[in-house]
Order: structure tokens, then sequence, then C-alpha cells
């Protein structure tokens, strides 16, 4: 065992100690993993880490996780996965001190603010735009597909700020106060009765310049940064063997075929091993992924575990409904109205699941976008023509 291994373990031991998970509130134990650097064990000492390496990060959450501690990651599933390694990449010093503490204990949400109406896809066509005023910045424009918007502190957002020159190098990004005035969240009911997303409108909203993350027109280089790591967050968790929708699928499964032989049980087992098959690849390939991946900016292999991930959880959660016979096609919770606390990218009924997982191979970057990613930047495949690569933003035809 390494000098650091048994350093890791020794903070680890001390911190369950002084503040045991079962009985302590996950804000009191988050704020002291903080600041014994256990949050993010390869980020900077007195930012929440230890200035270690991913691996040593990767060991610290497997064992936090056995011992039952609180995740910041489902306290706060954009801030952490997305927002934080942002700041952490491009933002200030008073930025990382005053953000990434709250953000990691779950006491101030984030959402991240990229898409709008015309600009999905293709972010860098977005219309939003930041005009400077003094020590100021004034947003008009329009955000949507924004997840937890209605209940996040805080949002990352990417404005245009230079419609004079290419899309890619007139934006600019901002750490924007969702109470703030002018800033007005409304919800998006999904199919599931669940208004998870949200669309959010900016009308003279006013930013201080110290809210700006990175330089003025170097937003394309934050927003990077971001959907490199969103891709990640999104499908390169590792989670337990046997957990999540196959886990789901095998417990269906037994309850609804065990004991049955005949041609057609043979042949829904037979889908559930290669189902099985499918989602232990995907999970033992995240791990590698995880263990190999170096600090800063994530590379393309986001965009693998990102597509693997929505492709194999529409289809595991399909079996699983399918498992279910006529069970399947009833909805239990009569599709309510809300708008929920938490996301609702996994858990819940398999069948409220089945609908809600439609939406992986959109958002985060739709499934398209992570092939193009992958011939691009894995494979050397040409790139798709950009006819409007050198041309100024005010200059591209939009409908």
């Amino acid at each position: 065992m390494s000098t650091t291994t048994t350093h890791l373990d020794g903070l680890i031991d001390e911190l369950v100690e002084a503040h045991p998970p079962a009985s302590t509130d996950p804000v009191t134990f988050l704020g002291a993993q903080f600041d014994r650097g256990l949050a993010w064990a390869h980020f900077p000492v007195g930012l929440g880490g230890l200035a270690l390496s991913p691996t040593e990060h990767q060991q610290v959450l497997r064992r936090l996780a056995a011992l039952g501690a609180p995740s910041a990651l489902l306290r706060n599933v954009l801030g952490y996965g997305m927002i934080a390694p942002t700041i952490a990449v491009h933002g200030t010093d008073w930025q990382k001190e005053r953000f990434l503490r709250p953000l990691f204990t779950g006491e101030e949400v984030w959402c991240q603010l990229f898409s709008e109406p015309g600009a999905g896809s293709d972010v860098a066509t977005l219309a939003t735009r930041a005009e400077r005023d003094g020590d100021e910045w004034i947003l008009n424009g329009q955000k949507v597909w924004t997840t937890l918007a209605h209940i996040s502190a805080y949002g990352l957002l990417i404005a245009r700020t230079n419609p004079d020159v290419p899309k890619h190098r007139g934006i600019t990004a901002f750490l924007v106060d969702m109470h703030g005035p002018g800033v007005d969240v409304r919800p998006l009911f999904q199919a599931t009765g669940e208004a998870e997303f949200n669309e959010c409108f900016f009308s003279d909203a006013r930013v201080p310049d110290v809210m700006r993350l990175g330089d003025v027109g170097e937003g394309w280089a934050v927003s990077i940064t971001t959907l490199m790591n969103e891709r990640v967050s999104i499908g390169g968790t590792v989670p337990p063997r046997d957990s999540g929708l196959i886990g789901e699928a095998v417990k269906i499964w037994r309850q609804h075929w065990t004991g049955r032989s005949d041609p057609h049980a043979m042949a829904v087992r037979a889908s559930l091993m290669e189902s099985w098959v499918r989602n232990e690849v995907a999970r033992l390939t995240n791990w590698r992924a995880s263990d190999l991946r170096k600090a800063g900016t994530p590379g393309p292999e986001g965009a693998v575990a990102k597509l693997a991930f929505a492709e194999e959880n529409q289809k595991t959660s399909e079996l699983c409904v399918n498992l279910m016979g006529a069970e399947g096609m009833l909805y239990p919770s009569q599709y309510p109205l809300i708008r929920p606390t938490e996301s609702a990218m996994m858990g819940g009924d398999m069948r409220k699941a089945f609908i809600r997982m439609r939406a992986n191979s959109i958002e985060g970057g739709t499934s398209e976008v992570m092939r193009n990613i992958i011939g691009e930047r894995v494979l050397g495949l040409p790139g798709e023509p950009r006819n409007d690569k050198d041309v100024a933003w005010k200059d591209v035809p939009r409908s």
C-alpha cells in the first residue's frame, strides 16, 4: 500500500469518525469532506482537493460510498460534475473560493445555460446577448432545456459579446444569479408529467464583471470544458456491478420469469443476458477511462461513454417494460404535473424510466453529435463541411 493511499485512508477514517454518515446531516458532512481535501482529491489544496491524481480521487469516492457517505453528485448533479471542474480550470481565485464549497455541499445548486431555441446541437450559433455597461454586463435572450433551473441558485451561461467575429470567437461565459432581477424561469413539462427542464428568459439582467468566467471572447473554450465534463458526468459514472437499470431488469426477470423453460422464456433470458453483457462492458470501460483520465478537460472518451450510456439506457429500460408483460403498459403515477427537486436521470418506476430515457440521446449532446466527435477526434475521419467557419456571426443566415 502506497504512502498516499495510507494518508487518504487516514483522512477518510478521521472524517467518518468525527462525522458519522448515518447521524450527520449531509451539508455538515460534505463541508467537512471539502475542508479535508476529499471533495475533489485532484483539485488544488484549499479548493476541496489535495493535488492528487484523478485515479486517487476515484478511490476516495468508492471508499466513501462504501461507508454510506452522502453523495455531492446526487445533491447537485450539474454543479458537481460540470460546473465545478469548469470553475477550477477557468475561474479566478475569488470565484473558486466563493463558489466551490457551497456547490459541493449542495447549499447552492447550479444549472447550465447553453442551449437556445435556435442553437441546440450547434451551440455556437447562440443569440443571447451580453453588452458591457461599465463594471456590469446586460443580458438579453432566452435559454431552453435548462435542467433544474427552478431550484438553482446560480447558472453558468454563455452569451454573445461580439457579433462581428465568427460565431465561436464572439462568446463569453458568465456566472449568473438565477434569482436576480430580469431572470424568469418557466417550466417545460415532459412526457413523464415532470418539469425537470425549464426555459429561462433574461430581460436586461445585470451581471457584475467579477462574475465573468474566463476572458472576454473565450466563452467557447469555457463551454468545451463544461461539455466534455458533462458527457463524462452523464455517461462516465462507474456504478456498482448489477446496479442501475440492468439491476432492475434482472430483478423484474426473477419476479416474472423464474422457473419458466418454454421457448419464449428462453429467448427472453437470452435477451437479458445480452443486455447484461453490454451494460457490464460499458461499466468496465468507464472504470478504465475514469482511472486513466488526466486532470483538466476530458478527451473524446466522454463522447464514447455518453453515446453508450444513452443507447444502452434506452434499450435496457425497454427490456424492463417488455419483461413486465401487460403490466408494463400501466403508468402508476397518473402523470402528475410537478417540478422535481432532483434530476430524474435514473431511478423510480421502470415504466416511468422508459419514458424518461428517451431524452438520454438528446441531453448533453445528441447521439449524432457524439458520433461526429468520435469519427473526427477518435477515428480521424474528415469533419463535416462548415461553410460559416470564417463568417462573422451577424452575417450568418438564420431562420
